[in-house]
């Protein structure tokens, strides 16, 4: 069997489309592309979650997988420290501060963080700088569309 014959499996240095479903252990579906346009990604880029990423590991063209990751996997665990307490005066007076509202913050490094008011109690704004998906177990459906090496060009469909 020559290279060219080999079956392509996602790994290290490939570029992967997939269909994918997020769903919470309840059955709630937060995202889905299956109503629309695959994702494409290129293993190791920073953009899928590695815990995810890891689980698909071996699939090839047409696979279709039902993975669960654990919120340590997923985005990780609920952390109490990430809950911040501001005085009113360090918000823009333009701002409506009510719970579930998001609003996006500068870290140390100047880099956009979003935190989301989980109260108001008085002048005091309780913001949770938490993932919103932080501590949930998640389920991931996913359907392997294409696999090409991340340097490739070339398409390749199913058939």
């Amino acid at each position: 069997m020559s290279s060219q014959d080999a079956i392509m499996v996602i790994g290290p240095g490939k570029r992967v489309t997939l269909h994918f479903s997020v769903i919470l252990l309840d059955g709630t579906v937060l995202d889905s592309t299956k109503q629309k346009d695959p994702a494409t990604f290129v293993v190791g880029d920073g953009n899928i979650l590695p815990g995810f990423e890891q689980s698909i590991f071996g699939l090839k063209v047409g696979d279709k997988r039902s993975v669960v990751l654990e919120a340590e996997q997923a985005f990780g665990p609920y952390n109490e420290d990430n809950i911040q307490r501001m005085h009113r005066s360090r918000f823009n007076q333009d701002i409506a501060l009510e719970p579930g509202v998001v609003i996006s913050f500068a870290d140390k490094s100047k880099a956009e963080t979003p935190g989301v008011v989980k109260s108001v109690e008085g002048d005091e704004i309780v913001i949770d700088f938490n993932h919103p998906l932080a501590g949930r177990d998640l389920t991931f459906d996913v359907e392997i569309i294409n696999i090409v090496d991340a340097d490739s060009q070339a398409v390749q469909l199913i058939p």
